[in-house]
């Protein structure tokens, strides 16, 4: 079970509410500091995973209006002497313990959605990695361009921001994503106008081929995505998943153009496409299961409208996209090696 240590700091006036509730909520201990010369105070909490988001929103609703306080969340290798085994297991079983708080999923997404010059090299390199992989037909070389493509990070975050209604989030991340996109594109159109485009390549064809098990892998890495987000699990694995979903047929689709083949190019759009909607559909369902929200009655109401409202878009998008698969795709969209 993962435990936290959780520092408060706050005037005098608040110290006895913090330690009630503290009490209340039987955390795993805690203690009282006094700091400084003008009343202030500091209480460190040592709790585990049940009611950690509760005991948080408490927190902030009691010093929230007060001057000059703040809240630390700590992460905790070991502590001891350890609770028993058997405690800890079904504390974490305990309704509403969704392993890590609002305040840490934020926190682990915001720099994800940051859209700077680190990002965007590494999105150049992974693009240039992926696109001689898939022209040399090379499996080790895209999983290579995989593993250090970031595409994970903005996407978590807009999911992220659609179930905490964080419009600002939301908007971040998706002019970061829209650069990610776009710069594998232009990327891959300047490498498809210099290298010979091999149409033998497996690795290369197989992106330009959108069906119903490329939509399982996107749906299935969303889910993943936010659940490691929301139980703390690491995500350098899910990163790869991800990326798996999105880097490949965006550079499919910018080698295409730059080689000219537009009915190929199109089949790896369809795929892009396809993906986006399931990786994003599938990570904002899971978020909602794991009852990520806001902390105020405003904020949960603004969370619920656009949770309906990008649930409702991508849902549409889905089916019109199944609907596509299910019947066969238009003839401009099926690739033809012949052209």
């Amino acid at each position: 079970m993962t435990q936290r240590l959780i520092i408060v700091n706050a005037a005098e006036d608040c110290r006895k509410k913090v330690l009630a509730m503290a009490e209340e909520h039987d955390v795993m201990d805690c203690r009282f500091y006094a700091i400084g010369e003008k009343g202030e105070y500091a209480v460190h909490i040592l709790i585990g995973e049940e009611n950690r988001q509760e005991l948080l929103d408490e927190l902030q609703s009691i010093i929230g209006n007060t001057d000059d306080w703040r809240i630390t969340i700590l992460p905790v290798e070991a502590s001891l002497p350890q609770k028993d085994v058997e405690e800890e297991e079904e504390a974490a079983k305990a309704p509403g313990n969704s392993g890590e708080t609002r305040e840490e999923m934020y926190n682990d997404v915001l720099n994800g959605a940051r859209l700077d010059i680190i990002y965007l090299v590494f999105i150049a390199l992974s693009t240039i990695v992926a696109a001689i992989g898939l022209i040399n037909d090379n499996v080790a070389v895209v999983v290579g361009a995989m593993v250090i493509a970031p595409m994970l990070g903005p996407n978590l975050a807009f999911a992220l921001g659609v179930a905490l209604g964080d419009q600002s989030l939301m908007i971040k991340s998706t002019i970061t994503n829209a650069a990610g996109v776009a710069c594998v594109v232009l990327l891959s159109i300047a490498i498809g106008l210099v290298l010979p485009i091999d149409l033998e390549s497996r690795e290369l064809i197989s992106r330009t081929e959108p069906g119903f098990d490329g939509m399982a892998l996107a749906l299935a890495s969303g889910a993943a995505a936010a659940l490691s987000l929301s139980t703390g699990v690491s995500s350098a694995l899910v990163g790869v998943m991800v990326s798996v979903a999105l880097l490949p047929p965006t550079a499919v689709l910018g080698l295409m153009i730059g080689a000219g083949h537009f009915g190929l190019a199109a089949g790896a759009a369809t795929l892009l496409a396809i993906n986006l909607v399931c990786l994003n559909l599938s990570a904002q369902l899971t978020f909602v299961l794991r009852g990520v929200r806001p902390r105020t009655w405003f904020e949960k109401k603004n969370a619920r409208q656009a949770v309906i409202i990008n649930g409702v878009f991508w849902a549409f998008l889905l089916v019109v996209l199944v609907v596509l698969l299910w019947f066969g795709l238009p003839e401009y969209l099926r690739p033809n090696l012949d052209k």
